[in-house]
């Protein structure tokens, strides 16, 4: 759309970005988009056309062969692709965390083998914190690591790996009791690994399984699973960053640039439904004249504008304020919290538009229902977002009394 979702002060290096990827999500994502969620497909070549766009290196610095762009770049680019299938940003996500956990926390070695890897597309990262039982209380994580010698050997089993059975590197939270007595806080207890596997299914590496893909409602297309580790030896190398006891804090941090993408994909779908909505709203003819001459519409399209523009604006805020060094737990939590119900709420309202016709599988906005549940839930619920949102009001106005 021509007038919503405007970011102004881009340079001409951002703008010829964004138009790169705005015309490859045209030509290339939104025409076959839904048959591939409707046959629950990996999009194999749409993933190979982003590798040749460099997209897979967007942040990742120019010294390991990536673009070096900022987080907002990054960020108006999964909101573009989001509009086309969510999905695909999805894939973009993962393997943007890990890579940012490992520019961010990565020892130098670690950053000289995977970055230019990863930059290239050839190494695709993943990222595990959940477990069957824990949702979003990672404190409660049971997965756990025991030093052997020159090596960990790693038992557990994940949950909800986005990527789980493409990627061939993936970012894994488990606890580690090594050098912290009983009765250390979890979070300070707590390591990440940086597993190698191959790609697929099964047993995909001695002590690691993917089971399978998970059956699930949405989000098609990209591979979700669990990840199963039984004896699984790590060398010790592969803790991130060197260092035991860390993994807590660098997933959050990962996580919460993962937010401000979880908002920019709750934009990019809320786009595509107003796209949608607008263009059948004066299509469809009843009374004789279109519905969009409706005062009834009119207010339904008035209102999906202004949460489509809203929702932008503080995504883009809260990428600005992470790009400038400053913390941004609260913008960040603030942009996904309102990005994943307005992107909701808009897709309810281009589905009432359609009326029958957005009930039936032949309609894209059949698929965008479907998807919009997911951002209500990813990198955090909107329940765990308030809780993030209302203990930092109360740091940054604690009374003086």
């Amino acid at each position: 759309m021509a007038r919503l979702a405007q970011t102004h002060g881009l340079t001409d290096v951002q703008q010829e970005i964004l138009a790169t990827v705005r015309d490859f999500v045209d030509k290339e994502i939104i025409p076959v988009a839904t048959e591939l969620e409707h046959r629950d497909e990996y999009p194999q070549q749409i993933v190979d056309g982003l590798k040749e766009l460099g997209v897979f290196g967007l942040m990742i610095p120019e010294e390991y062969g990536g673009l070096g762009e900022s987080l907002l770049t990054y960020a108006l680019c999964v909101e573009e692709i989001a509009r086309g299938w969510m999905s695909v940003s999805g894939i973009i996500n993962t393997h943007f965390i890990v890579a940012y956990m490992l520019k961010q926390h990565g020892t130098q070695e670690q950053k000289d083998y995977f970055l230019p890897r990863m930059a290239a597309g050839e190494t695709r990262g993943a990222f595990s914190m959940s477990e069957p039982g824990l949702g979003s209380d990672v404190s409660a994580i049971t997965s756990k690591a025991v030093r052997d010698g020159d090596e960990y050997v790693l038992n557990g089993q994940k949950m909800w790996l986005t990527n789980g059975g493409t990627s061939t590197l993936v970012a894994v939270l488990v606890r580690s009791d090594e050098g912290h007595p009983e009765g250390t806080a979890p979070h300070k207890s707590m390591t990440t690994f940086l597993v190698e596997k191959e790609p697929g299914f099964g047993e995909v590496r001695p002590g690691l399984t993917i089971p399978g893909k998970i059956e699930k409602m949405g989000y098609k297309g990209v591979d979700t699973t669990e990840l199963i580790m039984d004896g699984l030896r790590i060398p010790a190398n592969r803790v991130l960053g060197g260092e035991t006891g860390r993994g807590f804090y660098q997933m959050m941090d990962g996580v919460e640039v993962g937010r401000v993408n979880v908002a920019a994909r709750g934009c990019g779908v809320a786009q595509r439904a107003f796209e949608l909505g607008v263009q059948y709203a004066q299509q469809r003819h009843t009374f004789g004249k279109p519905i969009a001459q409706h005062q009834a519409i009119q207010f339904k399209l008035a209102e999906m504008a202004t949460k489509v523009e809203a929702a932008h604006a503080m995504m883009v805020n809260a990428a600005r304020k992470k790009d400038s060094g400053e913390r941004n737990d609260l913008e960040a939590g603030m942009a996904k919290y309102l990005a994943s119900e307005y992107c909701k709420e808009v897709v309810e309202d281009a589905f009432r538009i359609h009326g029958g016709y957005g009930f039936s599988k032949e309609y894209e906005i059949e698929r965008l229902y479907r998807e919009a549940p997911m951002l209500l839930i990813g990198e955090g619920t909107a329940e765990i977002q308030k809780m993030i949102i209302g203990r930092r009001l109360l740091e940054e106005y604690r009374f003086q009394g």
